[in-house]
């Protein structure tokens, strides 16, 4: 929100997955892949959005645009949010990957 989108939807959860947060980019619908990790050594946050996830968040994507009649008349883009936290700090950092994933929207 701090970067002017607007939020519609949290934990949207379907069969075939679940999309963290649904938001507003001016006309773009925006589905956001959260992605939270303590520590980096093992794995940046972001690059943990393997092939794998990238076409659950892809069919979540098209089922919710479905549930909610939006198919085809929406502009969307999905982007994923990395978070992590320094070692030995509490500062906390963000990697924001805008339109991260390809959508057929």
């Amino acid at each position: 929100m701090q970067q002017g989108l607007l939020m519609i939807e949290s934990n949207f959860t379907c069969r075939v997955g679940e999309i963290d947060l649904v938001m507003k980019d001016g006309d773009i619908l925006v589905f956001v892949e959260v992605r939270y990790r303590t520590r980096t050594d093992f794995m940046n946050p972001v690059t943990s959005v393997n092939y794998r996830k990238q076409q659950k968040l892809l069919r979540a994507a098209a089922t919710y645009l479905k549930f909610r009649g939006l198919t085809d008349r929406v502009p969307c883009r999905i982007d994923v949010l990395g978070i992590w936290r320094t070692d030995n700090s509490d500062e906390i950092n963000f990697n924001w990957i805008k339109n991260a994933i390809q959508p057929y929207c």
